[in-house]
């Protein structure tokens, strides 16, 4: 998806672009993981849905739940959710951060690149005349 090492720094629309994908599709992964829980929430744990959004956001955020759970299956589902969104909710940010931190470190490696000059090359082990 990205340029190698050897190859130039993309533009900045190129660059642009592709942060652009990247947090399309962090926020896609984002909602559909809030649908699965508003819908545990409301269908599991009976709550209305205004207070199924709510506690499923609180989750998903890492605050935790704001109702008190009725039954055991609600509270294993909202364990299990908690979890589960935590690991997405990490996730999603690797993907969103991805193409800033793959040019971040593709311009470190470039300049290190264009430094390096036959003259001055000290990696090779054979004593210089």
């Amino acid at each position: 998806m990205f340029e190698r090492s050897h190859i130039k720094l993309a533009p900045l629309p190129v660059f642009l672009r592709r942060l652009a994908l990247s947090m399309t599709v962090a926020v896609c992964i984002i909602f559909v993981v809030l649908a699965i829980g508003v819908g545990g929430y409301h269908w599991i744990a009976k709550l209305s849905w205004v207070d199924s959004l709510l506690n499923a956001s609180m989750i998903l955020g890492g605050m935790g739940p704001v109702d008190p759970l009725p039954t055991r299956g609600a509270k294993v589902f909202a364990s299990v959710y908690a979890l589960f969104s935590g690991l997405v909710f990490v996730g999603t940010v690797g993907l969103a951060l991805s193409p800033v931190l793959h040019r971040i470190l593709h311009k470190f490696h470039i300049d290190d690149v264009d430094l390096q000059s036959p003259e001055l090359n000290t990696t090779s082990d054979e004593p210089k005349a």
